[in-house]
């Protein structure tokens, strides 16, 4: 059965080691964006419990990578993943949860991998560049028509209800609220995946449609990461962004 092929294949995905001491050292399969290195995530033994970590190794390839682990975003990512997740980044710059229960083990492995890609993604950022590009402009006129055309509320530059400040390009008040992201730079498009985050675990209704004027704009592997850390996260096409918008109100 497809089932338990599946299920067979994606346990290959991620390498089991017995480390020293009675650690077990996990290759899994999510990767730093552009450097092809794996996360690896370690779970160490304690007197009452474990510790799930990534040794240190988020932070120093980003800062090797030439990214800088102690900018404001950083900082910004950091506060709002300890209020989300299990996993916290520590003032020795190692991301880690841990846990005296054996059954969160394998899903703490997984939150703490995820928050390395991220880390790593925030850090290493590149600054947004000034653009001649009319691209917002163009994607708020379609925006505003598509939502007249449906007979949708809509709103534009609208600080959000979560902490940090975030704003959203556009909100289309679709059956899930609808919230646009212009994502005019790999910058702005993690901002777009940090209110994903948020919205996520605070159970509150609302998906994070992240639009960039073309793959270049936010980096090639950024944008294809954005997809599973947002609704959708597509290249601006205003035919395409109607029908999307049109396919959630079914």
């Amino acid at each position: 059965m497809l089932t338990d092929i599946l299920k067979r294949t994606i346990c290959t995905l991620f390498e089991v080691h017995d480390d020293s001491n009675g650690a077990q050292r996990i290759v899994t399969p999510l990767q730093y964006p552009g450097t092809g290195d794996h996360v690896v995530v370690r779970i160490r033994p304690r007197e009452l419990g474990w510790v799930i970590d990534e040794n240190g190794e988020a932070c120093f390839s980003a800062s090797m990578a030439g990214g800088d682990v102690e900018s404001g975003m950083v900082e910004q990512w950091a506060q709002e993943h300890a209020r989300l997740s299990p996993a916290r980044l520590c003032e020795d710059e190692v991301i880690r949860a841990t846990t005296t229960d054996e059954r969160f083990l394998a899903p703490y492995v997984f939150r703490v991998a995820e928050a390395a890609q991220q880390l790593y993604a925030v850090a290493t950022s590149r600054p947004e560049r000034q653009s001649n590009s009319d691209f917002k402009e163009r994607l708020t006129r379609i925006i505003a028509e598509i939502a007249g055309e449906f007979g949708l509320a809509h709103r534009s530059e609208l600080e959000l209800p979560i902490s940090g400040g975030l704003i959203a390009d556009h909100v289309i008040e679709t059956p899930t609220p609808s919230i646009i992201i212009a994502a005019t730079s790999a910058k702005r498009l993690l901002e777009g995946e940090l209110i994903h985050m948020q919205y996520r675990a605070m159970h509150m209704p609302g998906h994070v449609l992240a639009i960039a004027e073309n793959q270049q704009a936010v980096g090639k592997t950024e944008f294809e990461r954005a997809n599973y850390y947002t609704w959708k996260t597509v290249v601006f096409d205003a035919r395409n962004l109607r029908s999307l918008i049109g396919s959630v109100l079914h």
